[in-house]
């Protein structure tokens, strides 16, 4: 069944079109707190930093109070925080307001079930289905009451250094923290400077129109420059719901997500710690299949999507896997995506080797890879197109079992996403550039 609301990552879209407006942020919560607690309950309420966040908070309390479910509110922290928070408080599901890496014009709205991982797809069927029925409004003596929980949101921190070795000190490290003016805005600067780093911050002033504006892991140039520029050891980039991380070497260059998985799968190899295969997914780099071969660790692939990364690692017994925007999931460690915990796995890594980020980031070998979106006006299966797929099968050819081709409609915007990898980098863009515009054609 194919949902109508729900995405990759929850219900999102522009604020003030639909499905974004409080009338359906209040039928929404309504639907949720019937399915996800009939019998009552309470629900944890988290936000990124966006304008919207306020209005949509209060949307969703009124929702889930009418239905007769408790909610507590505890403003702003990453994603993954209120997966933890959610398991901490005891509450049968959590919902956190953002949409991630966008900008502040949209907003969004995704669920955590009672142990802090993403809902099913059953699950989220169910509720849209309910969503149908309209909202409930309980009598007073059934109705559910608010309140905030802002003041516990440190226990997340502790949570987050508790996942570094016992003893683990951050002192003598430089670091330049960029949280994108999102949801890590408070509890990033502190966890890091609480373990005795030297700590410069950008992007940590939000206003609730500067998230992912010019910052964070989407935007890391102001990174690059500033790492060199005050010569610190690396610097850290999380994006607005702080469950994407990217980092940057001493040296100015990006270190994605295909690049941390690498460092963290290996450290957990020598220490004797990992179990079944690494996960990613269709748009992981090639490098890091044939890296992690040569490793003699297992490398499956997965859809596009933290959740269906979780899914496989789940289905395989393993505990690290990801997407090269920088989801980074360490289920020895934690239940989701979390950027903060990411990094200090790959700090635990260069603080125990003494080996620096660029040297450890040295072991796997990107291979060119080029991505290029084709808007269209309704997303359709590119791989049904006859035109389309004989463009593939004629890139596959030259590319000579050398790389791959990757077609996929986005799960969030009006986009054909065109992926091509192969060794040479202006062969590859060639093939892209072909397969592109026969995509646009069979669009037109």
């Amino acid at each position: 069944m194919s949902r109508q609301f729900f995405g990759t990552d929850g219900v999102r879209g522009r604020v003030g079109e639909a499905p974004m407006t409080v009338d359906f942020a209040l039928a929404l919560a309504s639907a949720a707190a019937r399915v996800l607690a009939p019998r009552g309950g309470s629900v944890l309420i988290g936000k990124d930093t966006r304008l919207s966040g306020y209005m949509f908070e209060a949307a969703l309390e009124a929702g889930f109070v009418a239905a007769g479910v408790d909610a507590k509110m505890i403003g702003p922290l990453p994603t993954p925080g209120i997966a933890y928070m959610t398991r901490y408080f005891g509450c049968n599901f959590g919902v956190v307001i953002s949409a991630s890496h966008n900008l502040y014009e949209d907003n969004g709205i995704k669920f955590f079930d009672g142990s802090g991982g993403k809902l099913s797809d059953e699950l989220e069927h169910e509720i849209e289905r309910e969503i149908e029925s309209g909202t409930v409004t309980r009598g007073s003596r059934e109705l559910g009451r608010a309140v905030r929980v802002d003041k516990q949101r440190t226990e997340y921190q502790r949570f987050c250094a508790s996942t570094l070795a016992a003893g683990t000190s951050l002192e003598g490290l430089k670091i330049v923290l960029d949280c994108a003016n999102g949801a890590a805005y408070k509890v990033g600067p502190r966890l890091f400077a609480d373990l005795g780093a030297e700590l410069i911050p950008v992007g940590c002033s939000p206003n609730g129109r500067n998230i992912n504006d010019g910052c964070g892991s989407t935007a890391p140039q102001l990174l690059q420059l500033t790492v060199p520029g005050v010569r610190a050891d690396f610097g850290i980039a999380l994006d607005g719901d702080g469950d994407r991380l990217v980092m940057i070497d001493h040296l100015g260059r990006i270190v994605d997500g295909d690049q941390l998985i690498y460092i963290i799968a290996c450290a957990r190899q020598e220490a004797g710690e990992l179990t079944g295969p690494v996960v990613g997914t269709l748009m992981s780099n090639l490098g890091l299949e044939v890296a992690l071969r040569e490793r003699g660790i297992g490398f499956r692939r997965a859809k596009v999507g933290d959740r269906y990364v979780l899914a496989m690692l789940k289905e395989t017994g393993g505990l690290i896997g990801g997407e090269t925007s920088g989801h980074v999931l360490c289920l020895d460690r934690t239940t989701t995506g979390d950027a903060l915990v990411a990094a200090l796995q790959v700090i635990g890594v260069m603080r125990r080797t003494g080996r620096s980020l660029a040297e450890l980031a040295a072991g796997m070998t990107r291979f060119p890879q080029v991505l290029l979106n084709v808007r269209v006006a309704a997303r359709f299966d590119p791989a049904a197109v006859p035109a389309v797929g004989a463009a593939v099968e004629t890139v596959e050819r030259r590319l000579g079992g050398e790389g791959r081709v990757v077609l996929r409609p986005s799960g969030t915007e009006p986009v054909i996403r065109v992926m091509v990898e192969g060794r040479d980098e202006a062969l590859t863009r060639s093939c892209a550039e072909e397969i592109a515009a026969a995509v646009s054609a069979a669009a037109a």
